[in-house]
């Protein structure tokens, strides 16, 4: 059932044009964050006697106020900030998934005492947490991370607990507790399949506010200034005063990095949204085909 599914997944993925340019920018930067410290020339720490050399052949995108080259620190920040991202939405769905399924599918005190549970850490605020967390532990990336964690579980958890409350009632479920399934078999091969885009979704957004998070606070430089990073390119350019001293190949690649990759998990976000509801997908066409059909009446007027 879970292969048919991937495979009626990935046709439609290959239809819907925004999963498609969502997955190109992700996998462009995946791409770069593997292979890109092989192409670089020299380290992030190797100093210049080119003080804010603007773009040229020696330099791809100039030299910052200590001489380091951009490009290189562009590169190596690419998978410190992709691997932050990516781990911690990673976390956010093990748990957003095992708290959510085994609260609607089991019911009783176990749904009553996860749900008090999420409910606690639905409240707690995440950026305030993170910026105390991250000066108590010495702007530590790995505490950022486990913040934002902490906090952006229980809204998938909640999703996925209304969605198997309403799976746990359904024919074929019925019928695996009845053939004498286990409950974590029925669980993780019988409902989840059918929870997967509420699952990626989940994803995708985590990773987006994991990204956002985690330069913001470098940028606010309450990270870890010893890390190569996007969001620590960002704090050396305004402590410089690069935007007013026109230096923008210091500023500009990070920031657009940022936004591309933000972009393409979005897309990638609102594709998933298509698939899941063929409303989305069947609005559009529809919408088309009766403009088209007004302006060949509004010719045949004319």
């Amino acid at each position: 059932m879970l292969a048919i599914f991937l495979r009626r997944f990935w046709r439609l993925v290959m239809v819907n044009r925004k999963v498609m340019a969502g997955s190109a920018i992700i996998g462009f930067f995946v791409l770069v964050a593997i292979f890109g410290p092989i192409f670089v020339r020299q380290s992030a720490l190797t100093y210049t006697h080119k003080l804010n050399a603007p773009p040229s052949s020696a330099h791809w995108l100039g030299t910052d106020q200590l001489g380091s080259d951009v490009f290189t620190q562009l590169v190596l920040g690419t998978r410190a900030s992709l691997a932050w991202a990516f781990l911690t939405g990673l976390a956010v769905v093990i748990i957003s998934v095992t708290v959510g399924l085994a609260s609607g599918y089991f019911g009783g005190i176990t749904d009553d005492a996860l749900s008090v549970i999420t409910n606690v850490f639905l409240v707690i605020p995440p950026l305030p947490l993170a910026i105390v967390a991250v000066q108590f532990f010495s702007g530590s990336t790995l505490i950022v991370a486990l913040v934002v964690a902490l906090t952006n579980w229980p809204w998938g958890a909640r999703v996925l607990r209304a969605q198997t409350l309403s799976m746990r009632s359904r024919e074929f479920v019925t019928a695996s507790r009845a053939g004498g399934e286990h409950a974590g078999r029925i669980i993780f091969f019988e409902i989840l399949p059918n929870e997967l885009s509420i699952v990626a979704a989940s994803f995708v957004t985590t990773t987006i506010q994991v990204l956002l998070a985690v330069a913001g606070l470098q940028f606010l430089g309450l990270g870890n200034s010893t890390e190569v990073s996007w969001g620590n390119m960002l704090y050396e350019a305004r402590n410089s005063s690069a935007l007013l001293l026109g230096d923008w190949w210091w500023f500009a690649p990070p920031g657009i990095c940022i936004a591309l990759l933000g972009m393409g998990l979005a897309l990638l976000n609102f594709g998933i949204d298509e698939l899941a509801d063929p409303r989305l997908r069947s609005e559009r066409p529809a919408k088309r085909s009766q403009i088209l059909k007004g302006l060949v009446k509004r010719k045949a007027i004319a």
